[in-house]
């Protein structure tokens, strides 16, 4: 059997799906690597809502996807912005998720990071913005979850100098009960952050970065960059002091920065392991051996469906991730909160599942199928 999928030249062409998937077993934590998926949100799909609405979400199937990543081994990052932070998904309704998440955690032994921001202001003073954190710092701890301390739009709005954010930043972390992991979300996944850390210059961006570490290197677990600059990434973790890890957020580059070199190595959390979670695990077992060469057979073919995902306008790939979970068999529709689902094109959607389906991603490879036709067929696309 085949199927006719559109191309972005507005032809078709015509493609065999896959038959069997990948077998990939269910497994304990890593040795050698740790490593967070960020999960997706499931919207409730009956829900009558608007786009301006407070996000409805389906609170089994979410938490049913969190399940399947700590089943694999996988840490779960949670209410980052694969779950579409800023993007849908507001303030009210990710307290709500890290409560639910960091307990269904708890029940089942999954490790858990929940993300802090400040979304609960458009805007602000500083002391506002500090506020703001405070706030949502104190839900993630009381939360019995680990603290991952976002980028904030209203800080990027309020600070007028570096020393406004090692001010903010140096405040929050003399605060914290436990060592945070500190994000540095580049301009490309969210353009208001644009100029973070007080300059757009990345070199004094970085320098400021490493000098609110330096001030508190036992508040801080770990940093994650998702910066989509491997050399960059390689040159701050050579800065980095001693025992603070680096979380690669590279979804282009993640397999090089992940299996590292002589003179170190990245862990991870991704937001392309929300779709790759199992085969990824498989990878990371594979490098705990010290098979350098298997992991990168392993995780090396998924980088184009990576660089698909999350190809500009980088900040919606939680639409293809949303997309590959629907047609995976995690969840029964493909809507999202906010109607993200409509910000990616059918050509776009239609590449996305060819590359996924060619890696074996899918558990069921004729319900994905079967999926996929019924989307061309919305379309208007028919056989």
């Amino acid at each position: 059997m085949t199927i006719e999928l559109p191309d972005a030249r507005g032809g078709l062409r015509t493609y065999e799906p896959r038959t069997e998937p990948l077998a990939l077993a269910a497994g304990a934590p890593f040795a050698s690597r740790t490593v967070f998926s960020a999960a997706h949100v499931v919207a409730d799909p009956y829900a009558d809502t608007t786009p301006d609405s407070p996000a409805a979400v389906d609170w089994d199937a979410t938490l049913a996807f969190r399940r399947h990543l700590w089943s694999h081994g996988l840490g779960v990052a949670e209410a980052m912005d694969t779950a579409q932070r800023g993007m849908g998904l507001d303030w009210a309704g990710a307290a709500e998720l890290i409560r639910r998440s960091a307990a269904e955690a708890k029940a089942v032994g999954g490790r858990i990071a929940c993300g802090v921001g400040t979304d609960q202001i458009v805007s602000g003073t500083l002391a506002e913005v500090r506020a703001a954190y405070e706030e949502q710092l104190a839900l993630v701890e009381e939360s019995g979850a680990q603290a991952v301390l976002m980028a904030s739009r209203a800080l990027a709005a309020a600070a007028r100098s570096p020393e406004d954010y090692l001010e903010v930043y140096g405040h929050l972390l003399r605060q914290c009960a436990e060592p945070v992991i500190l994000h540095w979300l580049g301009p490309m996944f969210d353009p208001a952050l644009e100029g973070y850390w007080g300059s757009s210059d990345l070199d004094a961006a970085t320098d400021t970065f490493l000098e609110v570490i330096a001030a508190h290197p036992d508040k801080v677990d770990g940093i994650k960059v998702s910066l989509l600059d491997a050399g960059r990434e390689v040159a701050l973790r050579h800065r980095l002091p001693q025992g603070v890890r680096c979380y690669t957020g590279d979804d282009f580059h993640y397999p090089e920065l992940i299996a590292g070199d002589e003179q170190g190595f990245s862990h991870a959390l991704l937001g392309i392991f929300d779709p790759l979670g199992p085969l990824a695990a498989q990878a990371v077992r594979v490098l705990d051996t010290g098979d350098t060469a298997g992991f990168r057979a392993l995780l090396d073919p998924t980088v184009e469906l990576s660089q698909h995902l999350f190809r500009a306008p980088t900040r919606f790939y939680k639409t293809g991730v949303v997309f590959l979970a629907w047609l995976a068999g995690h969840q029964n529709h493909f809507a999202m909160v906010g109607g993200l689902q409509s910000a990616r094109s059918l050509p776009h959607l239609a590449r996305a599942y060819e590359l996924a389906d060619g890696l074996g991603l899918f558990p069921d490879p004729k319900l994905a199928e079967d999926r996929m036709r019924t989307l061309l067929h919305l379309y208007g696309v028919t056989p």
